[in-house]
């Protein structure tokens, strides 16, 4: 069940469960996290007001704060998803080939999203089945139409959901008999998105170039030009995914000396700046996006279903990247970020770096909203911040239930969510205090 929220609830509500968030990034910082066996978060107004011990929280409680039972699961802040695919709804789960041939298959299938009643209508399928699986925050890639993303932010902002998404760009090498842009239709049309739907709401707009292959220089200029003009918002593309991709791009660039280096001479790496997947870096790399502070999205169901590689999680630790970590959803065969969190410690496993489930879940959660510069804001439990949360069930199936009986330690228990869990684990997500996802059974 997923409902539409404009309101707050007004009252407090004192739920009361498991809770664990993380304070600090893992990868730096010893003491790193919380979780408290029973605890409560108390939620007024859309905004945490109390979170900690139940035994410690429950006598302050005023009269009339109601209190929510959620037995055998553990609160969690919502999921942060910083990268995924709004128009490929019906292309997850394309059989074939690698990114360049695999495109060619499924771009296609955009061109509907300019019809403005088939794009409200996938809106609801998409950020219903985004809910589901207990992602509260994302950066999505519209199409290359506005009606695309004019559908999908009206639809957040009936969730009072937290929306980074632009119009893709994309003036050349697209499939044959698929509608190209050109840099003065790309530059006026986000502009009317950013005047539009920057900063209303929950909502903020993300320039989208789809990647360099399908940008000109004129294309990427008009990029930059909107990051300069519109301080505040963000840019989103791809990077790096694949070793034909590469290759292709620089020789559309010959005179950059990197893929990196391509989005850097147009002014489009900076801190407002998401890479998706980023596997084929190399250290003058790493070291150029920890200058700048720009964000890496490793994409890990997306990487093992292209076969596109691995990114290297400890090569971003060396150079304290900022990070975070996306579905990459239609490349990607999931919404779940426990998904993704399982794939991405396998990654790392294949390379010798084992990431702990603290990591993977603060990639997930307070990672993506620092990445985000929403910190402030979401991402953990401190007071004040909004109440973005999701609840666990960790008996969500029979095996999970009897695994858990066995998990004695945080650790333990956060990773056997992590590596059995999916979106049948997420028993109920909850948009500013409100619930927006209740699981059925």
């Amino acid at each position: 069940m997923t409902s539409s929220v404009n309101d707050s609830v007004k009252s407090p509500v004192a739920h009361c469960s498991s809770i664990f968030h993380l304070v600090d990034d893992p990868r730096f910082a010893k003491d790193c996290y919380v979780f408290i066996d029973n605890g409560m978060l108390v939620v007024e107004n859309g905004i945490i007001i109390a979170a900690g011990e139940r035994n410690e929280i429950e006598p302050t409680l005023a009269a009339n704060c109601k209190i929510v039972e959620h037995p055998n699961t553990i609160i969690t802040p919502g999921f942060f998803d910083l990268h995924i695919h709004f128009p490929q709804l019906t292309t997850v789960a394309f059989y074939g080939e690698q990114l360049l041939g695999w495109l060619n298959g499924i771009i296609p299938e955009e061109e509907i999203y300019k019809n403005p009643e088939i794009a409200a209508e996938r809106a609801k399928i998409f950020l219903n089945e985004t809910l589901r699986a207990g992602t509260t925050t994302m950066c999505a890639y519209g199409s290359w139409a506005k009606e695309s993303v004019d559908a999908l932010f009206s639809e957040a902002e009936r969730l009072n959901l937290r929306l980074i998404a632009g119009k893709v760009m994309a003036d050349r090498n697209m499939p044959d008999g698929i509608s190209i842009t050109n840099p003065k239709d790309d530059y006026e049309q986000s502009s009317e998105l950013i005047e539009k739907w920057h900063g209303r709401a929950r909502l903020a707009y993300a320039v989208t170039p789809r990647f360099a292959i399908s940008c000109t220089p004129e294309d990427l200029k008009v990029a930059g030009d909107l990051m300069k003009e519109n301080p505040g918002i963000y840019m989103q593309t791809h990077l790096s995914e694949n070793p034909k991709e590469i290759s292709f791009t620089l020789e559309l660039f010959p005179k950059r000396k990197s893929y990196l280096d391509v989005y850097d001479h147009y002014g489009l790496v900076n801190e407002r700046s998401i890479f998706g997947h980023c596997i084929h870096l190399d250290d003058e790399d790493f070291k150029r996006v920890s200058e700048t502070g720009a964000v890496l999205c490793p994409n890990p169901p997306s990487n093992m279903f292209l076969g596109s590689g691995l990114f290297k999680f400890e090569k971003a630790k060396e150079y304290g990247i900022r990070m975070g970590m996306g579905t990459d959803f239609g490349a990607g065969n999931t919404f779940s970020m426990l998904q993704s969190m399982e794939n991405a410690y396998k990654t790392a496993q294949l390379q010798g770096y084992s990431l702990s489930p603290f990591e993977a879940f603060y990639h997930a959660t307070l990672g993506g909203a620092r990445a985000l510069s929403l910190d402030d804001k979401v991402g953990n439990f401190e007071i004040g911040k909004e109440a973005d949360f999701v609840v666990l069930d960790a008996c969500c199936t029979p095996f999970i239930s009897w695994r858990m009986e066995h998990a004695k330690t945080p650790l333990e228990k956060l990773f056997v969510l992590m590596m059995l869990g999916d979106d049948r684990a997420v028993k109920h997500t909850y948009i500013y205090g409100n619930p927006v996802h209740s699981r059925d059974n």
